[in-house]
């Protein structure tokens, strides 16, 4: 699938780049959507805001939560008859209007995860650590699967209309079939 990505790194309550990536993810899908519907005669739904998060120390979203060393890319789905030539003339029109330094680090991506183990989330986005830790600490490895790419988020409500009791979140963790034991040790 194919995204609209801003990579970035810190606590996402508070680093400003964090709401400059989201602003120019949305800024620029909203003016695809309209490029789309008016040149290509195709509308869709601009998709939800998702994020890949990660860093040295996968403890720091679970047992050790700290916010400010996590990293992360900001994205939105966008159709598959959306090219290369059609994102650029957006980005350009959406940089034009708004002079976001985040839209000159704006890209199109591709992202194929494979198997992934997920779970819906509902409450507040700090509540998902006791979550996570289940999901990365018991069952994956119970399953027979270890953790493998970044850990995926895909935010059903808008924080901003929602209260964080009633936020819905998918989680989703790519994963693989954990190597067996030797036997012969």
């Amino acid at each position: 699938m194919r995204y609209l990505t801003v990579d970035g790194h810190g606590d996402p309550n508070t680093a400003e780049a964090y709401a400059e990536a989201v602003a120019a993810v949305f800024s620029v899908a909203y003016t695809l959507k309209f490029l789309s519907k008016t040149e290509l005669d195709r509308d869709y739904v601009v998709m939800p805001l998702e994020g890949l998060w990660w860093s040295d120390d996968m403890a720091t979203f679970t047992t050790q939560r700290d916010k400010s060393r996590w990293s992360w890319t900001m994205m939105s789905l966008v159709p598959e008859w959306i090219g290369t030539a059609h994102f650029e003339r957006a980005r350009d029109a959406a940089a034009a209007k708004s002079g976001s330094v985040a839209i000159d680090r704006l890209r199109m991506t591709e992202l194929a995860e494979g198997t992934c183990v997920q779970t819906l989330h509902v409450g507040s986005y700090d509540d998902e650590a006791p979550v996570l830790d289940e999901m990365h600490s018991r069952f994956i490895p119970g399953a027979g699967l270890r953790m493998r790419g970044l850990h995926h988020e895909i935010y059903l409500t808008d924080p901003r209309r929602s209260a964080p009791e009633r936020q819905r979140t998918i989680l989703r963790q790519p994963v693989e079939q954990a190597q067996p034991a030797d036997p012969a040790g």
